[in-house]
């Protein structure tokens, strides 16, 4: 199975904030430190923000925050309210069908059971343990250090 560019966007969106769960965080940084179009981040913003996931502050000061703790928040949950009902394969699709093996096909109940099996394996994480002690991703979520120049006072 293929998550889309949305859902992928989304984990690590989610990521960075439970990263930073202290403070509000920007689109920009988020865009900068993920490697993110702003664009794209953008949509998922609002979208996520819409579903109660991210809290978002206008303005100046402004930001965004995890709408509930990363504890309560589930993967499989995030991939279907992201994902939606995006089908996997066109059998699926009631509007675009036109495949003429549907009425004898088996493999479309296979597929079904397969992305059912591929969500209820995400149901079991939270964002909490996708961070918690993971020290290497927030090694990867800091802001580069940047190089000082020694000042020489002769």
């Amino acid at each position: 199975m293929r998550i889309t560019k949305r859902t992928n966007i989304a984990v690590r969106l989610l990521m960075y904030c439970a990263a930073h769960a202290d403070r509000l965080v920007t689109k920009s940084e988020i865009a900068a430190r993920c490697n993110i179009s702003e664009n794209h981040l953008a949509q998922v913003i609002n979208q996520l923000a819409q579903l109660g996931y991210l809290h978002t502050q206008r303005g100046r000061n402004g930001g965004m925050l995890l709408g509930k703790p990363a504890a309560e928040i589930g993967i499989g949950d995030v991939f279907r309210d992201v994902e939606g009902t995006v089908p996997m394969v066109e059998c699926f699709a009631d509007a675009d069908n036109t495949c003429p093996l549907v009425s004898a096909c088996r493999l479309r109940l296979a597929l079904s059971e397969a992305a059912q099996a591929f969500y209820q394996s995400l149901d079991g994480i939270t964002l909490e343990a996708l961070i918690c002690d993971n020290d290497d991703l927030f090694a990867l979520f800091q802001p580069p250090v940047a190089a000082s120049c020694a000042r020489y006072v002769n």
